[in-house]
């Protein structure tokens, strides 16, 4: 989520370069008084150690990645505050090393090579992911020496945790967890086609799979150009929506293979059906086109679009840029609900997180530097002086009303009470390959393939795959 601090802070120290009568690019830097919020905190036991005595202070830690998330350059930009406690109270300072989003582990390789590993780089899922693989070829290092997952400062995130785990040994400083996607809707579009709100269904425990394909049903109509989904998330999300995953990884970091789920296979005939009966934006036979070139939310305004599952930080570009596309925000056309829940399942509604996540490079210089900095960001994550910002510039500069809000923390309760990983993203090739043929075959296929066609054609591919990534591991970790 983009912290914008644009309220009355405690400091705020601008640091101008100029030349030639010029303006050049500023560093923003702020600061939070949280006296009140250390000691709230204190009480339950959640405590940053003392700069006198803290391991990795008054050090630079060097940061590998394609952006540089921790100098800010306008109150516009997004504020780590962490990073600035990590500064201010501990004198510590972060070495944007930067690079190439294609290039990023060819470098990371070069320079573990070469003797001078960065300290840290993103470690995320999907795009960003280096779990399992990067690990398994020794670029990054356990991180159980420096992490405690049992403090209650990191309370909350072991369970992610334990999805990033080889032999026993955690991978991945998992510092703050976010919600992978939810059901965004335009309420004027949903009255005008007198369909419930999922908002007040959700409310009611009437938020199902079938409430939701009746209203995709209904809607659609390929004559008026207008589909109920579009976009690259919805049938990923109805997976995710039971709970399970296709490929699951065990305490002990082993994968197997879960594609026999009964529940995955209820997801997998809806997402069928909806693909059978043209409830999703193409053009043509071309199942892969997306409407206005892959524009975010393009037709939900119009009333072309029912549904465009997708995350939750899509709502915080500008106003006028959300209200062009979602709906009047500032009248209260947009809003959400979560994902809708299974209903021959058990009875609970999921929520897939997304993770904010370091890797610690093999060998580095500074582990203690990059713990503690995560320290930081930890502790801010939870300090609800912080909190309370966040929630007020999402209602002041963003124009949430309070049901947005309110839906905000619905949906980060559900991820965080049934914590679940998509896996995906850094897994080898012929791995990565069959997993993409099983979520994509019956969206993308011109004819939509059955669950069990799709079974039957990747089911010995996927198990033997799987077993090859276990004994990489077995041989490389």
């Amino acid at each position: 989520m983009k912290r914008i601090l644009t309220l009355s802070l405690a400091l705020i120290m601008i640091f101008v370069l100029v030349g030639c009568g010029k303006e050049k690019r500023q560093i923003i830097k702020l600061t939070l008084s949280t006296e009140d919020s250390e000691a709230i905190l204190a009480a339950a036991g959640i405590v940053l150690p003392d700069a006198e005595e803290a391991k990795g202070a008054n050090s630079t830690v060097t940061w590998l990645a394609w952006y540089d998330e921790f100098h800010n350059y306008s109150e516009d930009e997004i504020i780590n505050t962490g990073f600035y406690t990590f500064t201010e109270k501990y004198g510590g300072e972060v070495e944007w090393i930067e690079c190439d989003y294609f290039e990023r582990m060819n470098d990371l390789a070069n320079l573990v090579l070469a003797g001078n590993p960065p300290d840290f780089t993103p470690f995320g899922t999907n795009s960003t992911a280096v779990y399992p693989m990067a690990c398994i070829k020794g670029q990054y290092q356990p991180v159980d020496d420096y992490i405690d997952y049992d403090d209650p400062l990191w309370a909350g995130m072991k369970e992610t945790a334990d999805y990033f785990v080889l032999k026993g040994q955690h991978y991945g400083i998992i510092f703050d967890l976010g919600v992978a996607n939810v059901v965004p809707y335009n309420r004027r579009v949903i009255e005008e086609w007198g369909f419930d709100d999922p908002a007040e269904l959700y409310a009611n425990d009437e938020w199902t799979w079938d409430v939701f394909y009746e209203m995709c049903m209904e809607f659609s109509d390929g004559d008026e150009n207008r589909y109920a989904l579009d976009g690259y998330a919805y049938a990923g999300a109805l997976v995710e929506s039971t709970g399970q995953q296709m490929l699951q990884v065990d305490e002990n970091g082993v994968f197997y293979s879960n594609l026999d789920s009964p529940e995955i296979e209820r997801a997998q005939n809806l997402i069928y059906d909806l693909a059978k009966n043209d409830c999703k934006y193409h053009e043509g036979t071309s199942m892969w086109a997306l409407r206005n070139n892959a524009t975010f939310g393009a037709g939900v305004k119009d009333g072309l679009c029912l549904f465009y599952v997708i995350g939750i930080s899509f709502f915080t570009d500008t106003v006028e840029e959300v209200s062009a596309l979602w709906g009047d925000i500032e009248a209260g056309e947009l809003m959400f609900a979560p994902l809708p829940r299974d209903p021959q399942g058990d009875g609970i509604y999921y929520e897939c997180s997304t993770i904010s996540a370091y890797g610690m490079v093999k060998d580095c210089k500074n582990p203690d530097g990059v713990a503690l900095l995560a320290a930081c960001n930890r502790f801010k994550i939870v300090d609800p002086t912080v909190v309370r910002i966040d929630r007020k510039q999402l209602e002041e500069v963003y124009k949430w009303n309070q049901e947005m809000l309110e839906m905000w923390d619905t949906c980060r309760e559900i991820a965080l009470a049934n914590q679940r990983i998509d896996l995906t993203g850094n897994l080898p090739d012929g791995l990565q390959n069959t997993i993409n043929n099983l979520g994509n075959g019956i969206i993308r296929n011109t004819t939509p393939s059955t669950w069990a066609q799709l079974k039957e054609q990747n089911q010995e591919s996927f198990d033997y795959y799987i077993d090859e990534l276990n004994s990489l591991i077995s041989e490389g970790v």
